[in-house]
């Protein structure tokens, strides 16, 4: 129950991305046009960048809704990027760990966050901490879903496997633990991206010839380029390209659905 953002591409303001379109992230926090589930996005928000020269990303996270932030828009206006990562957030429990909880989350080069809701929390998913060091688990940045799935994440990045498997691999094992999960991910090293639609809306838009690529729970324009994600997909994007790999081999006697899109 949220509404996040990823961008990789020439360096741009971030308000270009997040404050200035006609349907920016932040006009999505009180008025998404596609959210499935909820309907404001008041309980924090944040967003993550990367400076020139500088692989550990900076952030700006708060716990009120990001409308009502008059710093924020200031940054937005100045701060310039090459790659960004956004969210406004919906919580499960309202107030539950305030800042800390709001995504994206980040650890080294990498930034995360989880548009969705894990059924029956925390005991449906309680096994899957078996996976976990004890040192893992107390490091959590906030008793929510979301951070544990970062954690998941977070430990097939360190063990060397790409964005795209570390987003797969949680996913599965969540939705096997919990069916009925919403599971949206979206997670960028700077360079790439890479993104799962389970459960909840998720576009991309890719301009080949401008070498940017932004993946959305929502368009936040009306660009006709925008491409709606099918449900339980794996994205995984750069600059110039877009790959769509089903995350569940699809019923007897249909072919796998793979798609690359350099560009529309």
């Amino acid at each position: 129950m949220c509404r996040h953002l990823a961008y990789v591409g020439p360096e741009i303001p971030l308000g270009r991305l997040l404050t200035d379109p006609e349907h920016s992230l932040v006009r999505q926090s009180w008025e998404p046009r596609r959210q499935r589930y909820g309907t404001v996005n008041a309980d924090g928000f944040g967003v993550g960048w990367y400076a020139e020269g500088d692989p550990v990303p900076a952030r700006y996270r708060r716990a009120g809704p990001i409308w009502g932030d008059m710093t924020f828009a200031d940054l937005a206006r100045v701060v310039r990027s090459e790659a960004a990562l956004a969210a406004v957030r919906d919580a499960t429990d309202p107030g539950a760990d305030g800042e800390a909880a709001a995504a994206p989350f980040a650890s080294g080069p990498w930034l995360f966050s989880h548009n969705g809701a894990v059924r029956d929390w925390p005991d449906a998913v309680a096994p899957l901490t078996a996976g976990l060091p004890p040192q893992e688990l107390l490091q959590l940045a906030a008793r929510t879903d979301s951070a544990l799935i970062w954690a998941l994440v977070l430990r097939g990045l360190r063990e060397g496997r790409g964005l795209g498997e570390s987003l797969a691999g949680p996913v599965r094992a969540v939705a096997g633990a919990s069916p009925g999960s919403r599971l949206n991910l979206l997670l960028t090293d700077g360079s790439e991206i890479a993104a799962t639609a389970w459960g909840d809306s998720l576009w991309y838009l890719t301009d080949v010839p401008a070498q940017r690529t932004v993946v959305a729970s929502e368009p936040y324009d009306d660009d006709t380029r925008w491409r709606e994600v099918p449900d339980r997909t794996l994205l995984t994007a750069t600059r110039t390209r877009v790959d769509l790999t089903p995350l569940k081999a699809p019923p007897l006697g249909e072919s796998p659905h793979k798609e690359t899109k350099p560009g529309e």
